[in-house]
Parts: structure tokens; sequence; C-alpha cells
């Protein structure tokens, strides 16, 4: 790669060469080694090996071979030391001249093919991440990287002509390491570069809109999505009012169809948080999260089930009043559905919601449009549940309602009674008539049954046709 004329380099490292030479690469005159940081070093000279010093970190080395060029390792390893003490504590450090080569140098290190995961069934909950083997050089540049664009020197308008899109892509790309310092790292420094770079803040909010999507109708498999999210959590605290057009799609194209994912347990805390950000931004947004919830409800994972709920007490939360009133039927329709569950983790969630002073608050205030709503269930649940926890849990809340309004639940329980009633005639009218039909079909079998066990085939002498009763099979014998 070109040199920095002002710079006496000497011999220039190669970019990169076969790991068989590295030794050689690496046996440097003593001089080459000295500290950055040494006090009577001249500042032109400082500048000359720092440069010399991000060239030497461009070789890579083989880490699956633990025992093969372990002096070569040691004197970068050393280097990138030095560079990240530098960057971090030596000021006037990186002129123009640097950016080229520290940015060359991060890519050569960072930007490679991800290996497939060794466990196709990888599950992050339950198995170990594959670790990065060569992360004792890795997470140096990493920091080197991070430094640099803490660094008080840091220009964004000379660093934007190398972290460009196609760095800011490929870095993203990373985010798929199933090593978690690595996404660590990532998270930190993509959010360094949304704050600084700010003509790639649209680009970097489209890919990964990109990512979503992909995660959620193609691949359903991304590492790095609770990462992302988290980034993201913090770019949505900063959009400006009134929200684009742009951020209210990316919730509702990609934001709620994230809920969909089988592999939702692994970041929901992170898109919850997303979610009730964007409604703490702009609070119309409320009845499109509520009802995209509503729409995307678990059927059959119970534990997804109980996450749902507890990001609507998060939202409710936060729920303006006005904003509550437009969504309380549907959602109290799902409440009650939850309470109702025969597994009892759903239904205790959904009845914590009475313990929660403001969601009361919020019922209190609804409570003629609420009530109806949910009365049947707590009262036939209230006779029926397995579970004793949740029998008393739903008796303090018929306590908490006959407190609210009394006369309204008073008129919903003879309501309830008279309809349990009717229901309990009709039950029994029909249980009258299935009877008188079941009894009039058996004696009408067993007629047939009587006549069908020997009979005669009149037209054909000859022959003579038995016929079994119906759990024999039906055969004939010709004499």
């Amino acid at each position: 790669f070109s040199r920095q004329r002002q710079f006496n380099l000497g011999p220039v490292l190669p970019f990169s060469a076969p790991l068989t030479f590295l030794p050689n690469l690496f046996s440097l005159p003593l001089s080459f080694l000295l500290h950055l940081n040494h006090p009577d070093a001249p500042v032109a000279e400082l500048h000359d090996l720092f440069c010399k010093k991000l060239q030497q970190c461009c070789v890579l080395f083989d880490f699956l071979d633990c025992v093969a060029d372990l002096k070569g390792k040691e004197i970068k390893r050393a280097a990138l030391n030095e560079l990240v003490e530098s960057v971090a504590t030596s000021r006037g450090v990186l002129i123009e001249p640097l950016y080229p080569e520290a940015i060359k140098m991060i890519s050569v290190n960072i930007f490679r093919t991800l290996p497939p995961s060794e466990n196709p069934e990888f599950d992050p909950e339950e198995d170990e991440p594959t670790l990065e083997a060569s992360w004792p050089h890795l997470q140096l540049v990493y920091e080197f990287f991070l430094r640099f664009l803490e660094s008080p020197d840091f220009q964004p308008s000379m660093a934007k002509r190398y972290v460009d899109q196609k760095f800011v892509l490929q870095l993203l790309e990373l985010f798929d390491s199933e090593d978690p310092r690595e996404r660590e790292y990532l998270k930190t420094i993509l959010h360094r570069v949304y704050g600084k770079l700010l003509g790639l803040r649209a680009y970097i909010r489209k890919q990964i809109n990109n990512i979503f999507l992909r995660f959620i109708y193609e691949t359903e498999h991304f590492n790095g999505v609770a990462e992302l999210l988290e980034i993201l959590g913090s770019i949505i605290n900063g959009f400006a009012l009134p929200l684009k057009a742009e951020h209210k799609q990316f919730l509702v194209r990609v934001l709620i169809p994230l809920h969909t994912a089988k592999s939702l347990s692994i970041f929901h805390a992170q898109l919850a948080y997303c979610v009730v950000q964007f409604m703490e931004k702009d609070a119309t947004v409320t009845e499109y999260i509520i009802r995209g919830l509503l729409k995307y409800w678990p059927k059959t994972c119970t534990q997804k089930e109980v996450m749902f709920l507890g990001e609507i007490e998060e939202i409710l939360d936060v729920i303006e009043p006005s904003q509550f009133i437009r969504v309380q039927e549907p959602l109290f329709k799902q409440i009650a559905a939850c309470i109702s569950s025969p597994h009892f983790q759903v239904a205790e969630r959904a009845l914590y919601f009475w313990n929660n002073e403001y969601i009361l608050s919020l019922i209190e205030e609804n409570c003629q449009v609420i009530l109806p709503l949910v009365f049947a269930t707590l009262y036939r649940v209230s006779k029926e549940h397995w579970n004793q926890t949740i029998v008393s849990l739903i008796y303090n809340v018929l306590k908490t309602f006959m407190e609210m309004n009394s006369k309204l639940f008073d008129d919903l329980t003879a309501s309830y009674k008279v309809e349990k009633q009717k229901l309990k005639k009709k039950l029994v009218a029909d249980g009258v008539q299935g009877h008188l039909h079941l009894s009039s079909s058996v004696m009408h079998i067993k007629s047939k049954s009587s006549q069908a066990k020997v009979c005669y085939n009149l037209n054909d002498i000859n022959q003579k046709v038995f016929c079994f009763p119906s759990k024999h099979k039906h055969y004939s014998k010709h004499f």
C-alpha cells in the first residue's frame, strides 16, 4: 500500500504474507520497539514509529495452531498494546496521514468471513458459544479502534473518507459472530460511529432494518439481534419530533414483527425497551403497538405469552389515558383469555396487572367497560382453576372490582347467575333429547341386529348367506 512521503518509513512491511514468513517479518531492530510514549522521543519520530507499528500489526497469525509463531504473536500483541496506550493517553498522535493506515490495520484484522456454527442446532440459551481463537489480538484491535474513535484528536471530517458505507456494512456483518465478547465491542464501536459520523446515520439505520427483515422472513438466525436493538434504543431516544414516516414504518414493519421470532427470549428485553422508547417519543403510536402485539399473540408457547404480558405491563406503565381508552377493549379481552389459561404462570402474570397502581387507576377510571369484559372469566375461573394461588389472586381482583363499583358488580353477578341457569336448563333439555334419541337409536340397532343374525336369500334356494353382527366382518358361505 502507499506510504506517506513525509515519513521515513524504511522498507514497507507486506500488507499480508504467508504464515511461514511471519517470524522473519517480526525480527525487527530494538529501536523499532521503542515505546511510543517515550518522553524524550521527538514528535516526528513518534509519528514515524506509530505508522510503522500500524503496518507491523497488519500481519495476521494462525491461532488455530497454538504453538506456531509464538514470538511473532507476542511481538504483535506488544505492538497493539503500545498503539492502544498511545492513542488513549497521548495528544497530537492522530494526524491526517495516519488515518488511512489506522483504518487499514483495523480492516485487515477484524474483517473476515465468519465460520459456520459448529452446532447447526445451536441454542444461545443452552449451548456454549464458539469463541474466536484469535481473540488475544482481535480484542486489542477493537480496543484500539474504540480509543481511536473516542480520542480528543479524532476528526470526523478526516475519518469519513475511510470509514465509509462499505466499511459499515462489513462491520454490521460481524454482529453475527458467536463470540459475545466481540459483539459487545462491536455494539460500542457502532454506537460511536453513529454518533460521530453524521453522514452515515441513515445508512446504518437502513442496513440494520435489512438485517432484521432478513432475520424475520428468511434466515431466522442472527447472533447480534440483541446488540443491534440495544443500539437502536439509544438511536430512538434521540429521534426528533414529530417522528418521521420512515421511523413509524420501522416500528410497524420491523420491530413489531420481530415478536414472532422463535428466539424472542434472547432479545426480548431490548426489543421491549425500543417499543417503549417509541411510545415515550410519540404517544400516537400506542394503538399500532398494542394492536400489533395482539395480532402476533402466541397461541401455543406459554413462555412467549408470559413475555408478551410483561411487555404489555411496561407499555401500560407509560400509556396516556386517552390512548388507553382506544385499546382497552381488545386488550382486556386478551387479558381475560390469559386469566383463563390452564398454565398457571400465564394466568398469574395476567392477574399481577392489578398489583400495578397506575394500571389499577386506569382500570378504575374505565371500570364500566373493563369489568364486563373480564367478569365472567374471573367468576368461572375462581370456581374451576386447579391452582389455589390463581384462585386466591382472582378473589383479590374480584374484591377490588367490588370496591370500585359495587352496583355494577352486583348487576354482573346477577346477570351471570341468570345466564348460567339458562345454560344449565338448555344443557338438561339437550341432554334429555339426546338421551331419547340415543335410546331410540340403540333399540333400532338391536332390532336390526336380531333380524340379521341369519337370513336366507329367497331368490336362490341353493345359496345361503349368513350375516353376522356388525362387530364381525360380513362374509358369505355357499352350499
